[in-house]
């Protein structure tokens, strides 16, 4: 099919060597979602509207499960709550054998409404009230003791069950160029890991079964991830031959980066994001190397991975419409879409890639990108390089799977309809638009107030 003719234009580049978008033109734009027209999916939910890949989901868990089993086989995924709480993307995991990891009572109890298995849920978290302590560990859950007053209370909680509970301890270690996370768990240089297996010893009431690390998150140098797990595993060695203690699982947390771009960052995710051969690599080999020497191959630990972020972030999409355009007093164009930092809350940290929906041609120049509401801070892309769009076009916002939908809030705008294509490209809705009367029924008016 003939293009349209496009008169030229000609566009202002800043000069420099540095000077990213002086390299050409492009014409990107993105009218379909795994075979599914946009423009069906918006006459039908309206936007602003997410949408979640079934296909990208199960496509990433395969690639992460394959990279890690193949270099060492007793793998297990635990999923992140916190990454995203909808219901659809927990089981969508659940189904393909991921375990849950849960950091509260709130999603211990979500893992539990999805029918995980207690003995496949991980605890991890610095807070942990009692009652909820208590409960996952009378379920047998995968609890992960993160301070010393947790300890006591799951000794006090033993006590009362009239028979030993089983833990694990999270430990943090120092990763010379890395940030250490020593907010959470036991420190292992310090000695204050050790101490505590040796109190727990002591009291006879409690069992060590793990041991459990995140280092953080967003992590690019995988020498990071080599440096923790050698750590780990000279602790479980020590474990086994100065106490008879055989570990039955090491848990690694998460933190892989996912594809998205965060901000400040002038390199494409493509060059700078390692590959899951790459993490696994870096995780599985020293792990291995570290424990043979103590442990038969048939009482190897299991290993426990709780990827979330680059686990969902690319199988989630945002779709928009622009309400408004304005020229600013800088001359750069300005674009108001109905969809805010209320809903894309990952947008304060990510430069996300922006597309239009439809060909809008090839003549292109720098926007920023606001939301709806009514607040200075309500900016999706402070720089973009964007056709000319106009009230009514719409766009896509990418990645999205990861944390927006756990973080979003009902502020100034109701959240909207989440949609999930499944592979075989049907279109199911696994979260209904909100309503004021939703909003607020939960309130109620006091006497005073009342006519």
């Amino acid at each position: 099919m003939k293009r349209p003719y496009e008169s030229p234009t000609i566009s202002r580049h800043q000069g420099g060597i540095t000077n990213k978008f002086g390299v050409g033109v492009s014409n990107r734009f993105q009218s379909e979602i795994e075979g599914f027209p946009i423009s069906k999916l918006l006459q039908e939910y309206g936007t602003p509207l997410f949408v979640y890949s079934e296909k990208t989901l199960k496509k990433t868990y395969r690639e992460m499960l394959d990279a890690f089993s193949l270099r060492y086989p007793k793998t297990r995924h635990a999923w992140s709550y916190k990454t995203n709480y909808l219901k659809a993307v927990c089981r969508s995991f659940h189904r393909l054998g991921s375990w849950a990891e849960v950091v509260s009572g709130m999603e211990y109890e979500m893992a539990r409404a999805n029918g995980v298995d207690p003995r496949f849920i991980v605890f991890n978290g610095p807070y942990k009230p009692y009652p909820v302590l208590k409960r996952a560990l009378e379920d047998g859950a995968i609890v992960n003791l993160d301070s010393l007053d947790e300890y006591f209370e799951a000794e006090e909680i033993a006590s009362q069950l009239r028979h030993p509970v089983k833990i694990g301890l999270r430990l943090n270690m120092s990763l010379g160029t890395h940030m250490s996370w020593d907010r959470y768990g036991f420190n292992i240089e310090s000695g204050e890991a050790l101490a505590a297996v040796k109190r727990i010893l002591a009291g006879r009431k409690i069992r060590i079964e793990g041991i459990h690390a995140h280092i953080g998150t967003f992590v690019y140098d995988v020498q990071n991830y080599s440096t923790a797990i050698t750590k780990l595993a000279e602790f479980a060695t020590a474990l086994k031959r100065d106490f008879g203690i055989s570990l039955k699982y090491i848990d690694i947390g998460g933190g892989f980066a996912s594809r998205n771009r965060l901000r400040g960052t002038y390199l494409s995710t493509a060059d700078m994001i390692p590959s899951f051969d790459t993490y696994a690599e870096a995780i599985c080999k020293p792990l291995l190397d570290g424990l043979t020497s103590v442990f038969h191959p048939e009482e190897l630990p299991t290993l426990i991975l709780e990827s979330g972020r680059r686990m969902v972030d690319e199988a989630g999409m945002l779709i928009s419409t622009v309400s408004s355009t304005k020229r600013m007093n800088s001359g750069t164009r300005g674009l108001v879409i109905d969809a805010g930092v209320n809903l894309l809350f990952t947008s304060f940290w990510y430069d996300h890639d922006v597309l239009p929906t439809s060909d809008h041609g090839y003549s292109n120049e720098d926007h920023v990108i606001f939301g709806p509401l009514c607040m200075q801070i309500d900016v999706i892309r402070p720089t973009v390089h964007l056709p000319h769009l106009e009230k009514g076009d719409s766009v896509i916002i990418k990645p999205a799977g990861a944390y927006n939908n756990t973080q979003w809030m009902q502020f100034i705008n109701l959240r909207p309809n989440v949609v999930m294509i499944s592979e075989n490209g049907k279109v199911g809705l696994i979260r209904r638009a909100e309503d004021v009367a939703y909003l607020q029924e939960r309130e109620t008016i006091p006497e005073w107030l009342n006519g």
